[in-house]
């Protein structure tokens, strides 16, 4: 059976923690020169080099970045072992921490965690950004999953999984009376709020205008749907959206789904790494249909 020496192990986390060679033997009790042995036994023994040197700075590399998540659990599983020997309970909570693409609609990440929100066993931590940051952060495990409408590149160390899909929709404010809307005839009548040009729903919507010869003006472009979504519900337009960004405004009527844009579809992703921890959680999410997270209700 492989053993793995902790004693150094806890000496590597204290260091990756410190981020300084100095301050990790200080707080150690140890020489510099000391610590620097110990952490070459761990690193002789994992057959991997688990720090890089930058100026005065110890920086990881991607396998000292896989380490410390397995570390940081490991004496946090410690520090609970002893809270439940003294305090005779346990409460440990697992951190799972989820990245969300800036374009991507909140509505739907709250729908997508919210089986999460309620378990008191779990700590969320939910960072948004643009989506080359994020994959950064995943690929170096500082989150274990992210959400994207965006499809990611192909890579050796990340998967990605098609979660959900649903029709693109032209929403506005209420219609009157018996008003309709017809998509073909009634496009060009209104004021239009789209995504940018360089995303894929825009470059499926003109392709499909001009295939139909389907005029429309556009008001503004706006790539990030919290914005679209404020702007369309103070603004005189309409907007081309999956519903599930507005769909408490469609549930309380303040916006109405006018129609569905046939054959226009949003796309959502859940990317992770190949080498995670804490499948669990991550694979009971996975495994929901696109009704069970679109039209999630909480109780």
């Amino acid at each position: 059976m492989y053993k793995l020496n902790y004693n150094h192990l806890y000496y590597f986390w204290v260091i990756a923690k410190q981020g300084n060679l100095g301050r990790a033997a200080e707080q150690l009790h140890l020489s510099d020169s000391a610590l620097s042995t110990q952490l070459k036994k761990l690193e002789s023994q994992l057959q991997t080099e688990l720090f890089e040197r930058k100026g005065r700075s110890l920086h990881l590399t991607e396998a000292g970045a896989l380490t410390l998540v397995y570390a940081d659990k490991i004496f946090a599983l410690g520090h609970d072992l002893c809270d439940a020997l003294i305090d005779h309970k346990a409460e440990t909570r697992a951190i799972f921490r989820i990245g969300i693409v800036s374009s991507l609609s909140r509505n739907f990440a709250e729908n997508f965690i919210r089986p999460l929100i309620s378990k008191s066993e779990v700590e969320l931590v939910i960072e948004s950004g643009n989506q080359d940051e994020l994959m950064g952060k995943l690929s170096r495990y500082q989150l274990d999953v992210v959400l994207s409408n965006q499809k990611p590149e192909t890579s050796v160390s990340l998967k990605f999984r098609t979660i959900a899909k649903q029709p693109i929709s032209i929403v506005g404010k209420p219609l009157k009376g018996n008003d309709q809307f017809n998509f073909h005839k009634d496009l060009a009548k209104y004021k239009l709020l789209l995504p940018s040009s360089g995303s894929e729903m825009r470059a499926n919507f003109d392709e499909l205008c001009e295939q139909n010869h389907i005029e429309y003006n556009v008001m503004a472009e706006i790539n990030d749907m919290p914005a679209l979504r404020l702007f369309l519900r103070d603004a005189k337009c309409i907007a081309l959206l999956p519903k599930v960004v507005v769909q408490d405004e469609i549930n309380n009527q303040t916006l109405q789904e006018y129609c569905q844009v046939h054959g226009l579809y949003e796309y959502f992703y859940a990317i992770y790494t190949k080498r995670r921890l804490s499948p669990d959680l991550l694979q009971d999410l996975l495994e929901r249909t696109d009704e069970e997270i679109l039209n999630y209700v909480a109780n």
